[in-house]
């Protein structure tokens, strides 16, 4: 089955381009990525702080069954325009990926539909090869699909 966010890496850069067309209104995607509950129920992760505002910062962790903390990330939102863009930094901790800066944009295509397109720029080229040498597409492919479904039941 084709997967519908798309991430698009062309060699020997340090960026890639992921989009993705969402069966939801541009407020509630927008939502998706600014409210801690919302969050919480897409990614299936705990949000330790988030301040949806310009130069406001982030902390998200994941344990396993045992409260083991299986997964930390966090960064600082330089930019935040309601319902159009998102530019922040992000970062896992405990991993050799370093800190990569992301930029969401947020577009309407109908009064029902909307697409995502975000920007990620790692340090190196090497950096980002090593990301994508994981099951990244898959992974973001089916938190995506987790986030429209969660928000279909919200509109």
């Amino acid at each position: 089955m084709e997967q519908k966010t798309k991430v698009h890496a062309e060699d020997g850069k340090q960026d890639l381009k992921i989009t993705r067309e969402f069966d939801l209104p541009l407020e509630l995607l927008f939502k998706a990525y600014v409210e801690p509950e919302i969050i919480e129920q897409w990614m299936g992760t705990k949000v330790l702080k988030l301040e949806s505002r310009k130069h406001g910062s982030y902390q998200v962790e994941t344990s396993d069954g045992k409260g083991n903390i299986a997964f930390r990330a966090n960064g600082v939102i330089h930019e935040l325009i309601p319902n159009q863009k998102i530019t922040r930094t992000f970062e896992m901790e405990q991993t050799p990926f370093g800190v990569q800066l992301e930029v969401y944009e947020f577009e309407q295509l109908t009064d029902d539909t909307s697409k995502l397109t975000m920007h990620v720029i790692y340090e190196t080229v090497a950096q980002r090869d090593q990301v994508l040498k994981l099951p990244f597409s898959f992974g973001i492919n089916m938190a995506h699909n987790r986030l429209e479904e969660v928000l279909s039941k919200i509109k």
